[in-house]
């Protein structure tokens, strides 16, 4: 077999029309995009217009984001930036149990400086009930933040419906949309959200870039202060290469949000191997509720990165791992309520724009014949 990549969600490739348009800057635009001469001009101009095609796709107005490093900045932007700026009061943060690291661990940061923390359960499929959220607010809440869309299961929150309760008690809501973005649509309005983080590299753009969406009226204190770039929110030179990038992805991700194609081929994995495998093999994650490009399954009585050592031309992740002999579960599984024994057998398969048909079936005929 030839290398078959099915891990477009820990990392996509540069798209073509991408890096085209990120070619010619790394000759020219070269000033700084806050000069007032000549030489800055191309760099601001293209940091302009980067700025426009990110506001396009998520349905705001340019001034209200933030260029940072990428998506693990955004989050921690988000969540210690409002946390510094309430300092004067209690701060109650909510989130949930199976939120990515770059939101649990600068929760786990905030408590270690007073800040309280509620992780709200999911249920079996990987989702939110709004009314937990409800439940945890408190009259010190000051942030609430679930994630879009699971990393590792792809299941869909229902982010809207958390947006009502937050806004009728006046809290701001955040949302980790860097899985999501370019997948689906993703309207800051239509989610009803205060705060979005979104990374390049999740939608064929170039790592090292992201943003963060904040609503017009909402303060947070930089994380890095200095000569005030990014409106005074995030101090440093801006990279018009890198965010060239990231505008052009989002551009170019406009089109094709719902991901049909990349659906039907999702959908045809799973069903290759239900046909083979029976009951051997369960899926992981909300039935409907998920992203177009997300398999998470689970082999009965495998361990799923043994499975996947056994198969190197196939690039995948797994939701357990192996340290000196023992299987560790993955938090996300275990937050859903998956057993060990179910959970320690899961891989997890995401497709992308180039997985082809042909790809699909040598998979499943590879499992099949390994699990045979």
């Amino acid at each position: 077999m030839k290398p078959i990549y099915l891990d477009y969600n820990a990392s996509t490739p540069i798209d073509p029309a991408v890096a085209a348009v990120m070619r010619p800057l790394l000759e020219s635009a070269y000033g700084n995009p806050s000069s007032g001469h000549w030489a800055g001009a191309p760099a601001k101009a293209a940091l302009d217009r980067a700025r426009a095609q990110v506001a396009a796709l998520l349905g705001c107005t340019a001034e209200e984001l933030v260029f940072t490093s990428g998506g693990s900045e955004a989050n921690n932007l988000a969540l210690k930036g409002l946390f510094f700026r309430k300092r004067d009061r209690p701060a109650h943060l909510i989130t949930s149990r199976i939120e990515h690291p770059a939101v649990l661990m600068p929760c786990r940061f905030l408590e270690r400086l007073g800040a309280a923390v509620t992780y709200v359960p999911v249920d079996g499929t990987g989702r939110v009930d709004p009314d937990e959220i409800r439940k945890a607010i408190t009259g010190d809440t000051v942030l609430i933040s679930v994630m879009h869309a699971n990393n590792e299961v792809g299941t869909i929150q229902p982010i809207a419906e958390i947006a009502k309760i937050a806004r009728a008690h006046g809290i701001p809501l955040h949302t980790d949309a860097a899985q999501s973005v370019g997948k689906i649509p993703t309207d800051v309005e239509t989610l009803g959200v205060d705060l979005l983080s979104i990374a390049g590299h999740k939608l064929y753009g170039p790592k090292g870039i992201g943003a963060l969406y904040i609503r017009r009226g909402l303060s947070l204190e930089p994380l890095i202060h200095g000569a005030g770039h990014e409106f005074g929110r995030r101090a440093g030179t801006e990279s018009a290469l890198l965010a060239a990038g990231l505008g052009t992805a989002c551009e170019i991700a406009q089109p094709g949000l719902g991901m049909p194609e990349t659906r039907r081929l999702r959908d045809l994995l799973w069903e290759h191997l239900r046909v083979n495998l029976g009951e051997r093999v369960s899926l992981n994650g909300h039935v409907d509720e998920r992203l177009p490009n997300t398999l998470n399954v689970s082999f009965a009585g495998q361990v799923g990165a043994e499975l996947l050592a056994r198969m190197p031309e196939v690039a995948a992740s797994t939701g357990s791992a192996c340290h000196a002999g023992r299987v560790e579960l993955s938090p996300v599984l275990e937050a859903m309520g998956i057993s060990p024994e179910i959970g320690m057998g899961a891989i997890r398969f995401s497709l992308g724009r180039a997985t082809t048909e042909e790809e699909i079936a040598q998979v499943a005929d590879r499992l099949r014949r390994l699990l045979a």
